[in-house]
């Protein structure tokens, strides 16, 4: 019983065999026979009509382009926070507030030891006048010879010593003018204000936490204007140089790819950096993000446009070879390269054509072809490669 078993099976797995072959063979006629009955050849390519783009492709962070981190200028515990993330304040909008009790005490203190040097230099400015009295007085009975040379002399030390008194008095007053405003604006930082229009990106510290800004200002939170994000790209050694300032970026974000953001390339900077002994190099461009479907930190996958054409000629690469050195350039500096071109009665002959903006893909045609015309489909002697990577783009929307 196990031996008819197993010749029951091995006929099952030979006719499958057969039938597959028989599938592929009719599936090869019928492909041969609609091609001959349509007048196209099944290796041969058409001349079409399409959007074209060289790129440099690279993947960037977005981050927002204005930005800052509010601190506490002040140490102390933090007693109340007024806003969360995600709110939207104002310029000069109320944040956060520290205790405000030593701030107050010392104000307090510095004000009273003011008033306190006032009244001293209003005594001051009275024995002052006195002095000047006296030194009057004395004077005049000197040039009589009804008083002494010795009390004259007392009288005008008297004089310099309330004027010299009074003038300590004015700089310890200026001193005291000085620590109060120094406590009246510590008292003010302990009341921490928005320093721009923004919405509350993040929040660092916690509603009871103590603060010490002895060493370094605490960061509490941050406040960016995501009205407008930065691009920051890293570029490849091999790409930085094909980039070149005020050109045209866009790029796509995991979210939807179906979505192009356009801006400009603003900035390349100079120092790079390694990683795993790859050199990148910073490149960045802002775009506009009104309805804020842009976010902080969103991956974004971008592309530099070297070159585009619109409503081009196109061609597969792989259906032209390129021709090599001075030969291969036109007097107009365009790219030469040699088509098998099929004729009406079928038969391929070559012929010179002028390419313009190449991908990894596709070749844009400047001269030699027609629409419609076609092109055997893998040219002789290989496709000449393309200089980027092969990051798929979406369809070109603004």
């Amino acid at each position: 019983m196990g031996v008819k078993n197993k010749k029951g099976a091995r006929r099952g797995v030979l006719l499958g065999l057969l039938l597959l072959v028989a599938t592929a063979a009719l599936a090869a006629w019928w492909l041969g026979f609609a091609g001959k009955q349509n007048g196209i050849r099944p290796d041969t390519v058409a001349v079409s009509r399409g959007d074209i783009e060289d790129v440099v492709t690279a993947t960037g962070m977005l981050q927002p382009r204005d930005y800052v981190d509010v601190g506490a200028q002040v140490s102390g515990q933090l007693t109340k926070i007024h806003i969360e993330v995600g709110s939207e304040v104002k310029q000069g909008e109320l944040l956060a507030e520290i205790d405000p009790t030593l701030f107050s005490a010392r104000v307090d203190a510095s004000r009273a030891q003011l008033r306190y040097q006032q009244a001293q230099l209003e005594d001051r400015e009275a024995q002052l006048t006195l002095a000047e009295i006296q030194h009057r007085r004395q004077q005049n009975l000197l040039a009589d010879e009804a008083t002494t040379t010795e009390s004259a002399q007392r009288a005008e030390a008297d004089l310099k010593t309330a004027r010299a008194q009074i003038a300590m008095l004015k700089a310890q007053i200026e001193q005291t003018e000085s620590s109060l405003r120094a406590d009246e604006a510590n008292l003010d930082y302990a009341r921490i204000y928005a320093p721009m229009d923004g919405t509350v990106v993040s929040i660092s510290a916690r509603q009871g936490q103590t603060l010490n800004a002895n060493q370094q200002a605490p960061i509490i939170l941050r406040i960016a204007d995501l009205s407008t994000m930065t691009v920051q790209t890293q570029v490849s050694e091999a790409d930085i140089s094909r980039l070149r300032l005020d050109m045209e970026a866009y790029f796509t974000t995991l979210g939807n790819q179906d979505r192009r953001w356009y801006g400009t390339l603003y900035r390349i900077e100079p120092t790079p950096e390694v990683q795993n002994n790859v050199v990148l190099y910073n490149a960045l461009f802002d775009v506009e993000n009104k309805n804020r479907a842009l976010m902080t930190q969103m991956t974004a996958q971008v592309f530099f446009v070297i070159a585009e054409a619109r409503d081009a000629l196109l061609l597969p690469m792989s259906a032209l070879r390129m021709l090599p050195g001075r030969q291969g350039r036109s007097e107009s500096g365009a790219r030469r390269a040699i088509a098998q071109v099929a004729g009406k009665d079928g038969q391929f002959s070559e012929r010179e054509v002028e390419v313009g903006v190449t991908d990894r893909i596709q070749a844009q045609i400047l001269s030699g072809l027609a629409e419609g015309e076609r092109v055997m489909g893998m040219a002789s002697g290989g496709a000449a490669r393309s200089q980027q990577g092969g990051m798929s783009r979406p369809a070109r929307l603004r």
